[in-house]
């Protein structure tokens, strides 16, 4: 039996380039040598507000740009999260496996409960919990994910063993797959942050659906080096 890769994406607002190189392009190349689920993520979207007309577009958008970027329907299934049940079922049941503690330690909800405070939502919370329910329910062997993913992912690796000591031999506990280029792409107005396709400042990240003249104006007004040399990393 082949081994198993999972990953998706939230429909909410546009991806941009460091989804393509970090996610997409990764993806595309591992669908050959795995069997693959990739998904359109919509549960994970209502976490924080969204216009219900406006997240059944986006899903279909993004769909096409799973597509549109090498996603082959033929070697590998794309889905929507909302039409298996199942997620939402499984998440309830590793509620009851989890430590409160657990996802209040978990960065991304630290971040994002401090710019909504008093409006944090409690699917924001639970968030992880849902992220190991998409992962677990296909018996997954291998995750690809980003650097701000790979917190959930040891979340998800620990509610797994906790549920397999408890309950017996259920799920298969999957390892993180992290690209060695492109897991983590800086914001060209700040390079100290990650390129985020929720930044407030549109000038930061290049959109996939930017045209031509958009990018070339936003890497124009990128944040550079003062100095004339040329550095990189090892």
């Amino acid at each position: 039996m082949p081994k198993r890769i999972f990953s998706g994406a939230q429909p909410t607002g546009n991806l941009h380039i460091g989804n393509y190189l970090g996610a997409l392009r990764n993806w595309v190349e591992l669908q050959y040598e795995y069997e693959s689920f990739f998904c359109i993520v919509n549960l994970h979207a209502i976490t924080t507000p969204q216009d219900p007309k406006a997240l059944a577009a986006k899903t279909k958008e993004l769909a096409r740009v799973y597509l549109a970027a090498g996603i082959d329907p033929k070697v590998s299934t794309v889905f929507v999260q909302s039409d298996v049940k199942e997620h939402a079922e499984l998440s309830w049941l590793l509620n009851g496996v989890t430590r409160i503690s657990e996802l209040e330690r978990m960065t991304q909800f630290k971040d994002k409960a401090k710019k909504a405070r008093e409006n944090v939502a409690a699917g924001l919370l639970n968030y992880p919990v849902l992220m190991a329910a998409d992962i677990l329910l296909y018996q997954t062997d291998l995750v690809p994910v980003g650097h701000d993913q790979k917190q959930h992912l040891e979340l998800t690796r620990d509610i797994a063993i906790r549920f397999n000591r408890d309950f017996g031999e259920v799920f298969r506990v999957p390892d993180p797959y992290i690209p060695k280029v492109g897991a983590l792409i800086s914001a060209l107005d700040d390079p100290t942050k990650k390129m985020s396709k929720s930044d407030e400042n549109a000038n930061g990240a290049i959109m996939l659906m930017d045209d031509a003249d958009t990018i070339r104006r936003k890497f124009k007004r990128a944040v550079t080096d003062s100095g004339t040399e040329i550095r990189f990393d090892n």
